[in-house]
């Protein structure tokens, strides 16, 4: 069972981060979904699982210190093509692919959007 139905991060320009998001989430084999006119999108496999949205009330969308969205990569190439996607589409390095010691098999790579939300993406397949 997963622990989570779906990720949100918010957006000030969604024609930006539906270009960015399209690009960067075909990586790892995430499609858009979904369509909220002026309110967001929607991606995921054949399930909703990651949204980009317009703030509901109102104010600019803003990212959270701290917080990192991961996702998980069917390959380590996989992790390099979405941190080479992520960067060619207007995003900022934060962490170049490579192995993460932290947990057996951890290879992963860091990029922020271009509203600068924090992504993570891995893969725990032996190299």
């Amino acid at each position: 069972m997963s622990v989570y139905t779906h990720v949100t991060v918010g957006s000030n320009d969604l024609t930006k981060a539906r270009q960015f998001y399209d690009i960067v989430l075909g990586q790892i084999g995430l499609n858009r979904l979904v369509d909220l006119q002026d309110n967001g999108s929607i991606w995921g496999e054949k399930e909703p699982a990651f949204f980009v949205l317009r703030p509901a009330d109102g104010a600019a969308a803003t990212v959270g210190n701290g917080v990192t969205i991961s996702f998980q990569a069917p390959s380590r190439q996989a992790v390099a093509n979405f941190h080479a996607a992520a960067i060619s589409a207007g995003g900022r390095c934060e962490g170049l692919p490579g192995p993460r010691s932290w947990a057996p098999n951890a290879y992963a790579a860091y990029a922020r959007d271009p509203d600068g939300n924090k992504l993570a993406v891995y893969c725990f397949e032996p190299a």
